[in-house]
C-alpha cells in the first residue's frame, strides 16, 4: 500500500497501529471579429455594402490560421476543378519550392523535436502533390493530342531533359526514382521511426520516474519538472507521428505508379482511338507527358523523403546536421589518413583513371593533417591549462568552490539511508518505490493538513549501518529506524510476536513486536492474519508520523506568505484588512502553527481568516485567537474526531476538575498561567490514562472535554504524555454531532 493511504490515528495499541499499516486550461481563444465597414461614402467601393474590400481580404489572410485552411481548400479543390496549364505550372513550381523548404529545415535544426510540426507538413505536401497528378491526368488524356506542351511547360521540360528523345529511358529513369524513393529512402526512414516510436514510448515510464525522483529530492523544482515532463511527451508523440507519417510518402509512391502505368495506356488508347493519332506517334506524346509528369512529382517526394530520413536519423545528435557530421568525422584524423591512403593506391592502379583519386586522395590528406593539427592544439591547451602554476590552480578551485554561505543552508526533511538499502530508491528492476510512496505521501498531507509539506531530499549515509535509515527535520534526528530492502515486515495484531522464521525486532513507528520475513513467506503470513506491509511502506508510515508530530514546524514565513496569496478574491480583501494594520503575516503564521500542533487542518482558511478577523476585535494573543478560531472550526473538529459509527466519543471532565484547574490558575488576563500541586498533577495524569486506555480497550478512540476556560491548560498537561489525544471544549462541539460519553474524570 502506498504511504498516502496511511489513516490517522490516535493512540490505541496494536489493533491501531495494525489499522495504521493496512490502511495509504482550458484556455478560451477569444478571436476579435473582423469588423466590415460598410458606411456609405468611406474608401473605394463603399456603394458595395457587406462585400469585403481586397485590403479585408489581405488582412485575412495574414491570419495564418484562415491562410492554412484556405490553402487546405485549394488543394482539395484541384482534386476537383480542371486547372489551365499555365496554373499547373505554378503549382508544380510551389511543390517543389515546398519540398527543398522541408529538405533544409530538416538540415539546419539542432534537434528533431524543433521540427515537430513534419507530420503535418508532410501530410500537406503529399496531398498537394497527388492533386496536381490528377490535375495534370485530366489535362494530359484531355488534350494530349495537341502535342507535349498540353499540361503546361514546366512537364514538357522535365520530360524532353530526362528522356532526351527516347521515352524508354524515360520510364526506365522514373521507375529507378520510384524504387531508390520507396525501397531505400522511405523504407529505411519508416524502420527508424517505428524502432524509435517503440523506444520513446517504452522508455517514457522510467524518464517519468525519473523526473519525479529529482522533484521529490529537491533536485529540481515544479516548474523545471514541468518542462522535462513536457519535452518528455512531446519527444514521444513526435517519433510516433513520424511511424505513421512515412506511410504517406510510401502510398504516395505506390498512387505514382498507378497513376503512370493508367495515363500510358489511357493516354495511347484515347489518342489512338479518339483522335486518330498513330500508335508510334501517341505512344512517345503521352509517355513524354506522363514521364514529365511523374518526374515532377516524384522529384519533390524524393527530396521530402529524404528529409523524414534525415530527421528520424538525427535522434540523439544535437547541432545542425554539417556541424554534427564535420565534428565526429574530424575527430579522427587517422581513419581521414587511412582513406586517403587508400584513394592514392587505387589511383596507381593499371586501368583505374588516376586523376579523381590522386585528387580526392590528396584532398582527404590535407584534411587529416588540418584535423590531426588542430586536434593537438586543442590537447595542447589543455595541458597547459594543467599544468598551471599551485597558486593558479588554487584559485581556480577556489572560485569552482560552492561559497560559504552556501553551509548555511538547511533541508527541511531529510532521509539518510544505508547503502543496503538503495534498492528502495533504485530497484534493480528501475522502479523507485519510495521516492513514489513518499510524492503521494506529500498529496496526502497537503489535502489533509491543508499545506504543501516540503521536498523530501533522499540520500546514502556510509556511516550508517547497512539496513539503518535515519530521519532529519531542519537537520536535527527526528527518528530511526532498521528495515531490509527486499523483506517484508510482519506484525501481529494483538500484539503478540510473530511465529515465523526471520529476523525478530521492533517495529520503528509504534514500538510494536515485528519480525523480517523472506518474500516466500508472504502468502503464508497473510492466511495467519497477521498485518504484512514491504520496507518501503514502513519507512514512509515513519515519516507519516514524523511529520504530523512536527508539522507545525514546517509551516514556514514563506509557505504562510503563498498561502495568502493563493486566497480567492474575496478573501484576500479580508487579508487587506487586517493584515498588517492589525496582525502581521507572522502573527497568522503563529495561529495556523498553534492549530497545527493539534492536528486541526488548516485548508479551510477562509473560515480560520474570519475567525482572526473576529478574536482581533478583543484579543491580539495568537492563544487566545486560537481558541476563538475553534470555535469558529466546530463542524471540521467534530467530524475529524467522529467514529466509524457515526457518533463523537467523548471522556467528560467531572465539576470536581473543573474547578480543581480554574483554582489553579494565577494572573490575570492574557498572562494566566497553571500553578496546581504536583501530586494533584500526577492524580490527574494516572486518571487520564486509565480512562483513555479502558476506552482503547472498549474499541473507542474518545476526545476529553472541559470548559473554554481552561482547555488550553489541560492540553499543554496532556501532551506530555499522550500528545495524539485531542482536547476539545464545549464551545467546539457543533450542536449537530451525536455524542456518545464513554467516561468522566
Amino acid at each position: 500500500m502506498e504511504a498516502s493511504a496511511v489513516p490517522h490515528f490516535r493512540g490505541g495499541g496494536p489493533q491501531a497501529a495494525a489499522a495504521a499499516f493496512s490502511g495509504r486550461e482550458r484556455h478560451a481563444r477569444g478571436e476579435a471579429a473582423t469588423m466590415v465597414d460598410v458606411t456609405a461614402g468611406q474608401g473605394a467601393g463603399s456603394g458595395n455594402l457587406g462585400i469585403p474590400s481586397l485590403s479585408d481580404f489581405g488582412a485575412m489572410l495574414r491570419r495564418g490560421d484562415i491562410a492554412l485552411a484556405i490553402g487546405i481548400l485549394v488543394i482539395l479543390a484541384v482534386l476537383i476543378v480542371p486547372l489551365p496549364s499555365i496554373i499547373l505550372d505554378l503549382f508544380l513550381a510551389i511543390s517543389i519550392t515546398l519540398s527543398i523548404l522541408i529538405l533544409m529545415t530538416a538540415l539546419f535544426i539542432q534537434t528533431p523535436i524543433e521540427f515537430s510540426a513534419f507530420p503535418t507538413v508532410l501530410l500537406i505536401s503529399t496531398m498537394l502533390r497527388l492533386s496536381l497528378n490528377l490535375a495534370s491526368t485530366r489535362l494530359i488524356l484531355s488534350k494530349g493530342h495537341e502535342g507535349t506542351a498540353a499540361a503546361g511547360h514546366v512537364i514538357e521540360a522535365f520530360g524532353n531533359f530526362v528522356m532526351g528523345g527516347n521515352y524508354v529511358i524515360g520510364i526506365i529513369v522514373f521507375a529507378i526514382l520510384v524504387i531508390v524513393n520507396f525501397v531505400v529512402i522511405t523504407k529505411g526512414s519508416g524502420r527508424i521511426a517505428e524502432v524509435a516510436a517503440r523506444f520513446a514510448l517504452d522508455a517514457m515510464p522510467g524518464k517519468q520516474m525519473a523526473i519525479d525522483a529529482d522533484l521529490s529530492a529537491g533536485l529540481i523544482d515544479e516548474k523545471t519538472a514541468k518542462e522535462r515532463r513536457k519535452a518528455l511527451e512531446d519527444e514521444s508523440g513526435f517519433f510516433g507521428a513520424m511511424d505513421g507519417a512515412s506511410k504517406f510518402v510510401r502510398g504516395d509512391a505506390v498512387a505514382g505508379l498507378l497513376i503512370v502505368f493508367i495515363n500510358i495506356v489511357g493516354g495511347i488508347i484515347i489518342g489512338v482511338a479518339q483522335m486518330n493519332l498513330g500508335f508510334a506517334d501517341a505512344a512517345k506524346t503521352y509517355t513524354l507527358l506522363t514521364v514529365g509528369d511523374g518526374l515532377v512529382t516524384q522529384i519533390p517526394a524524393l527530396i521530402v523523403s529524404t528529409a523524414a530520413g534525415l530527421l528520424v536519423s538525427k535522434a540523439g545528435v544535437t547541432g545542425a546536421a554539417d556541424k554534427a557530421l564535420m565534428k565526429q568525422f574530424s575527430g579522427y584524423p587517422q581513419a581521414l589518413g587511412m582513406s586517403a591512403a587508400v584513394m592514392l593506391i587505387l589511383g596507381l592502379l593499371p586501368g583505374i583513371p588516376a586523376l579523381p583519386f590522386l585528387l580526392l586522395g590528396g584532398g582527404a590528406g590535407a584534411l587529416a593533417l588540418y584535423a590531426r593539427k588542430y586536434k593537438h592544439a586543442v590537447v595542447t591547451q589543455e595541458t597547459a591549462a594543467a599544468a598551471a602554476t599551485p597558486e593558479a590552480a588554487a584559485a581556480a578551485a577556489a572560485a569552482a568552490e560552492e561559497p560559504i554561505s552556501a553551509a548555511l543552508k538547511i533541508d527541511d526533511l531529510k532521509i539518510e539511508l544505508g547503502y543496503a538499502l538503495l534498492p528502495l530508491v533504485n530497484g534493480p528492476d528501475g522502479t523507485d518505490r519510495l521516492t513514489e510512496q513518499i510524492k503521494a505521501l506529500r498529496r496526502s498531507l497537503a489535502m489533509e493538513m491543508g499545506f504543501v509539506m516540503p521536498s523530501v531530499r533522499i540520500l546514502d549515509n556510509v556511516q550508517l549501518e547497512a539496513n539503518t535509515y535515519v530521519i532529519k527535520i531542519k537537520e536535527v534526528d527526528a527518528g530511526t529506524g532498521r528495515i531490509w530492502a527486499n523483506q517484508y515486515m510482519v506484525m501481529d495484531p494483538m500484539g503478540n510476536q510473530v511465529d515465523l522464521p526471520g529476523t525478530h525486532t521492533t517495529e520503528p513507528t509504534f514500538g510494536l513486536p515485528a519480525t523480517w520475513v523472506d518474500a516466500v513467506l508472504k502468502e503464508e503470513a497473510s492466511l495467519k492474519g497477521y498485518t504484512v506491509v514491504d520496507s518501503a511502506t514502513v519507512l514512509s508510515t515513519h515519516l507519516t508520523e514524523l511529520l504530523k508530530a512536527n508539522v507545525s514546524d514546517l509551516l514556514s514565513y514563506g509557505e504562510v506568505q503563498k498561502l495568502l496569496k493563493d486566497l480567492p478574491k474575496e478573501q484576500s480583501e479580508l487579508v487587506k484588512d487586517i493584515v498588517p494594520s492589525q496582525i502581521t503575516a507572522s502573527g497568522i503564521q503563529r495561529v495556523l502553527q498553534l492549530l497545527l500542533a493539534e492536528r486541526i487542518s488548516i485548508r479551510d482558511l477562509s473560515t480560520i481568516l474570519e475567525g482572526v478577523a473576529d478574536a482581533l476585535a478583543f484579543s491580539r494573543n495568537p492563544a487566545i485567537i486560537v481558541e476563538h478560531v475553534r470555535a469558529r472550526l466546530a463542524r471540521q473538529i467534530c467530524a475529524q474526531n467522529t467514529s466509524h459509527n457515526g457518533y463523537l466519543p467523548l471522556i467528560a471532565m467531572s465539576a470536581k476538575w473543573e474547578q480543581a484547574f480554574a483554582e489553579s490558575l494565577v494572573g490575570t488576563g492574557e498572562d494566566r498561567s497553571l500553578a496546581m500541586q504536583p501530586s494533584k498533577l500526577s492524580e490527574f495524569m494516572t486518571i487520564v490514562r486509565e480512562r483513555f486506555e479502558q476506552a482503547a480497550r472498549e474499541g473507542e478512540a474518545p476526545v476529553l472535554v472541559t470548559s473554554a476556560a481552561i482547555r488550553p491548560f489541560v492540553r499543554s498537561l496532556v501532551e506530555r504524555f499522550r500528545a495524539q489525544t485531542t482536547v476539545m471544549s464545549q464551545a467546539e462541539i457543533h450542536p449537530r454531532a451525536k455524542l456518545k460519553t464513554v467516561g468522566s474524570i
